[in-house]
């Protein structure tokens, strides 16, 4: 298994090149299937979705497709899955985590997805990263009183009836991004350590500049700015 969960997508030299490293080649052999979906649950979502796609595309990908998980359960498997197992790495765009882990349930895909990274390297974007974690901090009065997903980290609440607090547990930690970020003024080294006290395991809190980097289960950060690991089992401290 190979992941490169990052903030804000390849912003460095140093996570570029992480990810060449987990791809085996470079990035013009390689194919990728690019999942936008998280970014239709933001306003102007669908000029974030091209901005995503060309974002990717002029990484040079041999090719570059994209796989819709809204459309999923309309269609029969063979239509969609040989594509995502055919590719060389699986691209994960960020935005509202509720609703990418709503339909990464709803579609099956969250059920494809262990096979699928026997072979494809998968990169995660903000939300696309923080769905592979054991769960998102969540406002339950909200959940259990009116349906309402609402990531109380983020100040995010996600489509009426589309969202859903659990991560896929692919790894054993939990990661918040955006860590002293300007488009998210909330999140100082403060707030994250409030967010580690609400969960149980180790939480890597990372800013726009850093990566996490996962190969079979062996974790490396990839910074060229701040990071900071809280809980950290007594081996890493």
């Amino acid at each position: 298994m190979k992941l490169l969960l990052t903030s804000s997508g390849l912003t460095t030299e140093r996570i570029r090149q992480a990810l060449v490293d987990l791809l085996g080649r470079p990035i013009t052999d390689c194919t990728a299937v690019h999942i936008p979906t998280a970014v239709y649950a933001l306003p102007g979502g669908s000029g974030y979705a091209t901005e995503m796609t060309k974002y990717w595309a002029d990484l040079g990908w041999r090719e570059l497709g994209t796989c819709e998980l809204t459309a999923l359960p309309t269609l029969p498997e063979e239509l969609w899955l040989p594509d995502l197992q055919a590719a060389d790495a699986i691209l994960v765009a960020g935005g509202n985590s509720g609703y990418l882990s709503y339909w990464f349930h709803q579609s099956g895909f969250a059920d494809r997805l262990p096979s699928l990274l026997e072979k494809a390297t998968y990169v995660g974007v903000s939300a696309g990263s923080y769905v592979l974690t054991p769960g998102f901090n969540y406002d339950r009065r909200r959940w259990q009183e009116d349906g309402v997903y609402y990531d109380d980290e983020y100040d995010e609440a996600a489509p009426p009836g589309a969202g859903d607090y659990r991560g896929l547990g692919v790894v054993n930690f939990h990661l918040r991004p955006h860590l002293n970020s300007e488009d998210f003024p909330d999140l100082s080294l403060a707030a994250m350590e409030r967010a580690a006290a609400k969960v149980e395991g180790p939480l890597y809190a990372i800013d726009d500049n850093s990566a996490i980097k996962v190969v079979n289960g062996r974790v490396e950060v990839i910074s060229d700015g701040h990071w900071h690991l809280f809980n950290a089992p007594e081996g890493d401290r």
